[in-house]
């Protein structure tokens, strides 16, 4: 299963990110519950660093990414981080046994360096 957790600040902007594990719906490489929930939350972390200019804290790995904002979110981040939401969202609509998204407040996602 594929385990996303959204940390969100007390003005409910979410502030980052964790995901994990794999949906096992298919065979490794052919698996595109795996491959959307990880094109949307890779594409979020570019969109944030690459064209928003946010500095973050992240790191990817196999089966996990985890990814938290240096700075306070802004209406650009809360953006890109609600759009990868959406999408996640609507993939564990589909595949309720294969993605869970959770949401915390008041955390930090803590990325190891």
């Amino acid at each position: 299963m594929i385990r996303v957790t959204v940390t969100r600040e007390a003005d409910g902007k979410v502030s980052g990110y964790q995901v994990e594990g794999h949906s096992g719906t298919a065979a490794h490489g052919e698996d595109i519950v795996c491959a959307g929930v990880s094109a949307l939350a890779q594409t979020a972390l570019l969109g944030i660093g690459e064209y928003l200019h946010r500095e973050v804290s992240y790191k990817v790995a196999s089966g996990k990414l985890m990814m938290c904002l240096k700075d306070a979110p802004d209406t650009e981040t809360e953006a890109v981080l609600q759009t990868m939401l959406l999408g996640i969202r609507a993939i564990e609509r589909i595949h309720p046994e294969a993605v869970c998204v959770k949401e915390k407040s008041g955390g930090e996602i803590h990325v190891p360096v």
